[in-house]
């Protein structure tokens, strides 16, 4: 894949227009550069009654137009502004309007899975939906059935395909590699993402318990005894799972570890966390901005990968009716 492309208009739905919350400008900016396009200009004000105001710069009747907004923290202000925007885009008669969510927010609300509990995932799509999109993209969703949330049409991507290029460059000097699943939840993604480097699988075995987010490592599933292990999940929120998953590895008798997982959201702790594990490299993507104070911390073991020429390939395709499924061989 390139690392720039000018698009070709194809007259369908008008130009390309992208605008970007306050969620992930960075990428958003590698985007636009991808595509070989600026950034539209918005205003987006917060009164002080916390109320958001939302302006553009310019109409977008008749245009194709992309909103990049990750929804990570804070979560309720990246995600109004991001239903605010598309209100705005759909008032303004925009040909069409497409939510691209690097991340989405109550992705692990997806399923009744204890009496008087919401689907928040379900309500989140609705609203998107509701505020004026035609069509979203997004990437790694914690579980597919949220897929089955959207009653609009939408690209649901994997960053895994950027993450393997960067494991496989290691390979050559790694002993007797393995990848470990964090959980049985995680267990298919795993599998497919050790295929795609052509090495064995093993399992982490944990119990979650309660309302609350805490869980344990119990067991590993699989051999990890004098080899290096490569840790994959889908995201790393408060590192509690990682450092018991490394931990337990470390205990099997495991030699270096890599961890690589998509959705850095580093809550609370977690860069305490990760800086003080004995992990050789921490391979993530810049879905959720890292702050300054947290790379500093983690230091250099922290390799971020940008899914900007990813996402802005899947745009352009997009705007000009192509497959997308071709960019991954499907």
């Amino acid at each position: 894949m390139s690392t720039h492309h000018v698009y070709r208009d194809c007259g369908m739905y008008g130009d390309i227009q992208l605008f970007a919350g306050t969620g992930s400008p960075e990428l958003a900016q590698a985007i636009a550069a991808y595509l070989g396009i600026t950034l539209s200009g918005r205003d987006i004000v917060q009164f002080p009654n916390e109320n958001l105001f939302v302006r553009l710069h310019k109409s977008v009747r008749g245009q194709d137009v992309y909103v990049v907004q990750t929804t990570s923290t804070p979560v309720h202000r990246n995600l109004m502004e991001l239903l605010i925007m598309l209100q705005t885009l759909r008032l303004d008669s925009a040909a069409r309007v497409t939510a691209v969510v690097p991340y989405l927010a109550y992705a692990r609300s997806d399923k009744k899975d204890r009496p008087r509990v919401p689907i928040t995932a379900r309500l989140v799509a609705d609203m998107i939906d509701v505020a004026g999109a035609d069509r979203y993209m997004t990437l790694d969703l914690h579980a597919g059935q949220i897929q089955g949330f959207f009653s609009i049409p939408g690209d649901v991507l994997t960053a895994f395909h950027i993450l393997t290029k960067h494991v496989e460059a290691l390979l050559p000097s790694l002993k007797d590699p393995v990848v470990v699943a964090t959980d049985l939840g995680f267990a298919k993604k795993g599998r497919n993402f050790a295929a795609q480097i052509g090495v064995p699988i093993a399992f982490v075995e944990k119990r979650r318990a309660g309302a609350d987010a805490h869980a344990e490592a119990l067991s590993i599933i699989g051999d990890v005894t004098d080899r290096d292990v490569i840790l994959v999940d889908d995201e790393v929120d408060t590192a509690g799972s990682m450092v018991q998953a490394v931990q337990l590895v470390k205990r099997e008798g495991a030699r270096r570890v890599y961890m690589v997982f998509v959705h850095p959201i580093f809550s609370g702790p977690a860069a305490e966390r990760l800086a003080q594990l004995p992990v050789e490299e921490m391979i993530t993507t810049d879905t959720v901005p890292v702050s300054a104070e947290k790379r500093a911390l983690i230091g250099d073991k922290l390799k971020i990968l940008s899914v900007a020429s990813l996402l802005g390939e899947v745009i352009l395709r997009a705007h000009e009716g192509r497959s997308v499924g071709e960019m991954f061989h499907e």
